[in-house]
């Protein structure tokens, strides 16, 4: 007997991000039947067997996968590169097919052309004797070349402004913040959850940022992953999983793409001096991450434990302990380089608590800001530990 099953990729999240899931879908929802019988059939056309080189590839999802499921991802990658149709798979486990076709997506944004797959079961009586793979496109390969070539001109102008000699941490840093301000947020647009979104339409939702994120420090020679996941609210999510200096760390890009929300005495404030980065998502550990995301990836993560490379580590705005003489130099030298605000990341609550009770609430910021209306605009974060103050 012969089966054509149809599976598409992803769901929708309320907040219009999309995030490829694995899932296991019940039958009657992701199967299509087509019968024959290949008992009627006195010879089956034999396939000739894929040659697949493990060594070529470098994805972390695949390196977290057994053998077996290893190779069975380099004939799902193969077959969608080449645009193959009815390539024998070295597997018959669906739920398999699914995980290692997921895991191949997640290891290569490049890949940006693939909607889901169709997949042939050959049956013998009841015994399945092989399945064959077919992926499906959203775009023909004359179109497949034509977007190729405009993300190619993107990265190009992106890359071509970052720092000579960057290490891993300022790559990181200025893909970060490249992206921020070239990409708006937008559900509505189309290819929202691809690189097309960014590279091409500038404008994207979390997973468009997360694969974007992934493709351009990939480009840099920095490892990074896709991360799919929960935030607090319970929607789903995309970030990455990066890796800096040998030490791995979180970066979320989307959320990194937020205006800082300005509170205090005044009903409002300049909308060119609210900040359109946020940073408190730029090279994150687990600890940190985990007061606002929740992991619900295809494969195993390692723990992201070192702060060496966390932002405010690196500008020196991270706080272990209340010190006064470094609270005035932090907002001296802020002044002196000419920004327009400065927020200061507390290494935890009581910490953060000291901080707000002698910045806020004994009134002690006026101390170190220059304020001639004797007015003070700030934010707080209570779950980063963070207090952002305008100057």
């Amino acid at each position: 007997m012969k089966k054509t099953g149809l599976l598409l990729t992803g769901m929708f999240i309320a907040t219009g991000c999309l995030a490829y899931a694995w899932q296991k879908m019940p039958r009657q929802q992701s199967d299509l039947y087509l019968q024959k019988d290949l008992g009627a059939i006195q010879q089956e056309t034999s396939q000739p067997e894929q040659i697949v080189k493990h060594e070529d590839e470098k994805g972390y999802a695949y390196s977290m996968l057994p053998e077996e499921e290893q190779t069975l991802y380099l004939e799902i990658r193969d077959a969608l590169i080449r645009f193959e149709e009815d390539v024998k798979l070295s597997s018959c486990d669906k739920d398999m097919i699914s995980h290692a076709f997921q895991c191949v997506l997640n290891d290569h944004p490049e890949i940006f052309y693939v909607d889901g797959y169709t997949y042939t079961e050959y049956t013998l009586g009841d015994i399945l004797k092989k399945i064959t793979f077919t992926g499906t496109y959203r775009y023909s390969q004359e179109e497949i070349l034509d977007r190729q070539l405009k993300i190619e001109s993107y990265v190009n102008q992106c890359l071509a402004g970052m720092p000579e000699n960057a290490d891993d941490y300022t790559k990181v840093k200025y893909i970060y913040e490249y992206l921020i301000h070239h990409t708006e947020y937008d559900a509505a647009v189309a290819d929202n959850q691809n690189i097309c979104s960014v590279f091409i339409e500038g404008r994207s939702v979390c997973q468009g940022y997360a694969k974007a994120t992934q493709y351009l420090l990939n480009k840099t020679g920095i490892f990074a992953t896709l991360v799919l996941g929960r935030v607090t609210s319970g929607e789903g999510h995309a970030w990455n999983l990066v890796q800096v200096d040998g030490k791995y760390y979180y970066v979320d890009t989307t959320w990194g793409d937020a205006s800082y929300q300005a509170v205090g005495k005044t009903a409002s404030y300049p909308g060119e001096r609210i900040p359109t980065i946020n940073y408190d998502y730029l090279c994150v550990s687990t600890e940190q991450m985990n007061l606002t995301h929740t992991l619900d990836n295809v494969v195993e993560l390692p723990v992201c434990d070192s702060m060496e490379n966390n932002y405010y580590v690196r500008e020196g705005l991270y706080f272990t302990e209340w010190d006064e003489e470094r609270i005035e130099r932090t907002f001296r030298e802020e002044y002196e380089k000419g920004s327009a605000y400065v927020t200061l990341k507390c290494a935890g609550y009581d910490v953060y608590r000291q901080m707000q009770e002698a910045l806020i609430e004994r009134q002690g910021i006026f101390r170190y800001l220059d304020c001639p209306e004797g007015v003070v605009s700030y934010s707080e974060d209570e779950k980063q530990y963070s207090m952002s103050f305008w100057l």
